[in-house]
């Protein structure tokens, strides 16, 4: 009897170890990633990378927490804790997530091109693609043919410029009533088209194909510019992915010699937005040895301090956490690409 009771209380002790290591809990752990330069990733046509220099973009590291990841970043400095709603969205599975990640990564690149031709005065082409899923609701009979990821290009034939067309469209139509849908599969271009069933999507009548969607565009230039990010997901590297096909398209050296990093959305028009993650962000690129960081000094809202009283911009932040590390790494505000640029023609040549 008492070696049924010891194999069963070690076999207690062995799923219980198992459980403090696998067993995922509703919490993501935010900490320091990498630094990626964008000498390797960006790439213009006919445009030799002549820098000096490099720009880099960081990244962080996110994982599922458990109960043992939980209590390490509990004690450490520069890891952060966030409950698994403040990542994810209501009911959003971790594969529909990472295909959010990739489209406001491809987002991120296109206004990168877009802002960065703009300031070169170089032409470009925005083509409308089509509605990118974003997520599919339980309900959904596209389920039968759609995911996450995919493209729709048409309804009964009929294509549209923007997702406002679209839902117009879609909103004609009856519960139970059947559309043809052209779509194409992630990452084929091969299109298809099959029969979907108008559904309940809010259970108070009103009829939809089930889905959450975006629009899906490329951006077209010549040269042309090709961005390598397959394991990065996210919006965040979009200004510094600018600066690079920047500095690339006009053969300027924008980074004076000096080894850049720095983080930040990018609109078309060059406006450099607020990221999370920026302490992270500083600490990697302390470690990486950066000569300067370029943060975004972003405004904060009434309704951001309201939401999350003490908010800081994240080049605040920046500033903080540089003067804990000690750090030789200079921290740069920015609020356009205009202005990074110009700040970045006043520094001064740096002899390597």
């Amino acid at each position: 009897m008492n070696k049924i009771l010891k194999r069963l209380l070690l076999v207690i002790i062995v799923l219980a170890v198992l459980a403090v290591i696998l067993i995922p809990l509703p919490y993501y752990i935010t900490k320091p990633g990498t630094t990626e330069k964008l000498g390797e990733l960006v790439k213009v046509e006919g445009k030799a990378d002549n820098k000096n220099g490099s720009f880099s973009l960081t990244t962080i590291g996110l994982q599922h927490a458990t109960a043992l990841t939980l209590t390490i970043a509990k004690f450490s400095k520069y890891q952060e804790i966030d409950k698994e709603s403040e990542i994810r969205t209501e009911g959003e599975t971790e594969a529909q997530f990472n295909v959010r990640q990739m489209y406001y990564m491809n987002s991120a690149k296109n206004n990168a091109i877009e802002a960065a031709f703009t300031k070169a005065n170089k032409p470009f082409k925005s083509e409308y693609n089509g509605i990118f899923v974003l997520s599919m609701t339980e309900n959904s009979d596209a389920r039968r043919f759609l995911k996450e990821g995919d493209t729709i290009h048409a309804v009964d034939g009929k294509k549209f410029k923007t997702s406002e067309e679209f839902v117009k469209y879609v909103g004609t139509k009856k519960i139970g009533e059947k559309i043809n849908i052209t779509y194409t599969k992630a990452n084929e271009s091969k299109e298809r088209t099959d029969k979907v069933k108008m559904v309940d999507i809010d259970k108070k009548g009103r009829a939809g194909i089930g889905i959450t969607l975006v629009d899906d565009k490329n951006v077209q230039t010549t040269p042309k510019v090709t961005v390598k990010t397959d394991k990065i997901g996210g919006p965040s590297a979009g200004f510094m992915f600018s600066l690079e096909i920047l500095s690339d398209l006009t053969r300027e050296d924008l980074t004076r010699g000096y080894d850049i990093a720095g983080t930040g959305t990018i609109e078309p028009d060059g406006t450099i937005g607020r990221i999370g993650g920026i302490e992270e962000k500083i600490v990697t690129a302390h470690k990486a040895g950066k000569d300067y960081f370029l943060a975004p000094d972003d405004t904060i809202t009434k309704e951001m301090k309201k939401a999350k009283p003490g908010i800081k911009t994240n080049y605040a932040d920046a500033v903080k956490v540089a003067k804990d590390l000690g750090t030789d790494m200079k921290i740069i505000p920015v609020k356009t690409l205009d202005q990074a640029v110009e700040v970045l023609r006043e520094l001064p040549q740096k002899n390597k």
